[in-house]
């Protein structure tokens, strides 16, 4: 690679990187503490266009259910929780579930993200239904992040391998790499000192990939971490990817602040870029790499295409947890193809597998906002 303005060393890193060495975890920390930004969109760049020469840059329609906002994790972060009893509380009747999947439907959607809260009493028998019910309506069912998946394991008494496979059973097809944060336990504490520490996540990911379920993962941050905090998610993930292959994608986003941490402030974009680059460079077993735009907006959203990312993620009919920290990102379809193409590549819809799907109708060419 040309030389750039990183400092001595930083360049033969990058350079070993894009050739498909593995990086450490100290070239990590210091790629991230000082790698110049442009030296690093670049190295990831080429990261990506090795594992995705095709040319195309990909993103899926869907729409995101909560099919309940109780939750007793209670994290500091989360604004969208309520605990149950309270008047807005709720659980989707399946009536409204149709609904919203029959619209889905209509332009052209493929999947649904389905996610919750840890509800502290709702029966296996009833996620159960649930699946079978959504299968029912014919549409890739993508759905209940590691936390929710202990929590029914908890409530029903059973191994978390036995309440996967009958949510396989059932008709489960993939997992959401929800409830990740930051997979060190001290941060987790400082955060969500209720939700599942980081073994119990990962186990719930090996289980599920041990079943043949795939599954995405995130990571949330700029908030308690440290830098070295966010290697070592990277690390945990990786070393998860090699035993089982079982990631299609990693997502890593900036924490919004809200509720009890509203006094952070937020990630911007040079640190996002930055995270994403030495993410794709660090990851390079996990095949895609997530653009998270509904965080960031269109336009960073755009660049991260060009620092690493080779997937737009979703269209996200509906989004209900995001937009409580005040974030209200909207892209319809035609918007969200202009950016893929303004970034020099052909914009493909997709499913959840990245296989190629026939394009959306036209009337899902405009934003839609999320619901309430």
């Amino acid at each position: 690679m040309p030389s750039s303005g990183s400092p001595p060393g930083l360049d033969d890193l990058l350079a070993r990187a894009v050739a498909g060495e593995r990086l450490d975890d100290a070239g990590a920390l210091l790629l991230l503490e000082r790698a110049d930004l442009v030296s690093l969109g670049k190295a990831a760049r080429a990261v990506s266009r090795r594992l995705h020469p095709e040319g195309h840059r990909t993103f899926v329609v869907d729409r995101n259910i909560n099919y309940s906002n109780v939750c007793d994790s209670y994290c500091k972060f989360c604004g969208f929780y309520r605990v149950k009893g309270e008047a807005d509380a709720y659980v989707l009747p399946k009536d409204e579930i149709r609904r919203k999947v029959e619209a889905l439907k209509a332009i052209g959607g493929t999947q649904v993200l389905l996610q919750g809260g840890t509800h502290p009493d709702l029966p296996l028998e009833w996620y159960e239904d649930l699946v079978r019910f959504f299968k029912s309506l014919d549409i890739h069912l993508h759905g209940f992040s590691p936390p929710e998946i202990q929590k029914m394991a908890e409530v029903a008494r059973l191994p978390v391998r036995e309440v996967l496979r009958r949510l396989v059973a059932a008709g489960l097809d993939s997992i959401p790499g929800g409830g990740a944060e930051i997979l060190v336990d001290r941060v987790r504490e400082a955060v969500s000192p209720h939700k599942i520490r980081t073994d119990a996540w990962l186990e719930v990911m090996r289980e599920a990939h041990g079943l043949g379920l795939k599954t995405s993962a995130t990571m949330m941050f700029g908030h308690r971490e440290t830098l070295a905090d966010r290697v070592e998610h990277l690390r945990r993930i990786r070393d998860l990817q090699d035993e089982t292959g079982g990631f299609t994608a990693f997502i890593p986003w900036a924490f919004q602040p809200t509720h009890a941490m509203v006094r952070l402030e937020a990630a911007g974009a040079h640190d996002y870029l930055r995270t994403l680059a030495v993410s794709r460079l660090y990851l390079q077993n996990v095949p895609n790499m997530q653009s998270s735009w509904v965080t960031m907006g269109p336009k960073v959203g755009q660049l991260a295409l060009l620092f690493g990312a080779n997937d737009m993620g979703s269209v996200m009919l509906e989004e209900n947890v995001v937009s409580t920290a005040g974030v209200r990102f909207r892209m319809g379809v035609a918007e969200l193809r202009r950016v893929i193409e303004d970034a020099g590549f052909t914009a493909v819809q997709r499913d959840f597998f990245y296989r190629p799907v026939a394009p959306s109708p036209v009337r899902a060419t405009e934003p839609v906002g999320a619901e309430a």
